[in-house]
């Protein structure tokens, strides 16, 4: 009996052994199969800010693009127009086929200027661009063409607009897109309504 008790006792202690051996291993096996999902789940989110960062890096390409680099010391042209100023710092032909008009606009008067007229006339035009300066054109004298500045299917202006009131002393930075004129053209007549004519040379 107490022979037959030991050897029960002993396959019992072999069983539980090999139990515990096969769930060390099954444990193990999970360890290592977790571990590479968690190092997959890591390298997921850290590749997530890489393609965030590639993409905030061409939004300032892009707003650079638009004329942020625009030397505000560089003066083109100067006019002025019912008690404002109108100063054109860069006046550029993209590759895309468009000319670009960069500048700025001040308040040089004692009194609140808006910008009423800037629109343009053309009741469409001015609906979809309030307080803007899609009313200015550009003349190729030598074409003996007008360019209107760029729109979309809606009619919204390729510029600068829902600018406010100016007060005293105040100014705005402004763009207007075009399409571009022959390469052959060097040199525009530029129009603002309210503010008076000037030549524009053309760089790019």
């Amino acid at each position: 009996m107490s022979i037959r008790c030991s050897t029960k006792s002993r396959r019992a202690v072999a069983a539980v052994s090999l139990a515990a051996a096969l769930a060390l291993a099954v444990t193990g096996c999970g360890t290592d199969g977790g571990g590479e999902k968690t190092k997959d789940a890591g390298s997921s989110p850290s590749s997530a800010p890489s393609k965030s960062s590639e993409e905030d890096k061409g939004a300032k390409q892009e707003d650079t693009a638009a004329g942020d680099n625009v030397d505000p010391n560089v003066k083109l042209a100067e006019v002025r127009g019912d008690g404002l100023t109108l100063v054109i710092n860069q006046v550029k032909r993209d590759s895309g086929g468009f000319v670009t008009v960069q500048g700025e606009l001040k308040n040089v008067s004692d009194r609140t200027r808006n910008s009423s007229g800037w629109e343009g006339a053309e009741t469409s035009i001015v609906n979809a661009n309030p307080n803007s300066v899609a009313g200015a054109t550009l003349v190729d004298k030598a074409s003996k063409k007008r360019y209107y500045v760029l729109r979309d299917t809606e009619n919204r202006c390729l510029c600068t607009t829902g600018i406010s009131p100016l007060a005293p002393s105040a100014a705005t930075p402004i763009f207007m897109q075009f399409p571009a004129p022959p390469s052959t053209t060097a040199e525009v007549d530029f129009t603002l309504p309210t503010f008076a004519t000037t030549s524009l040379k053309i760089s790019g």
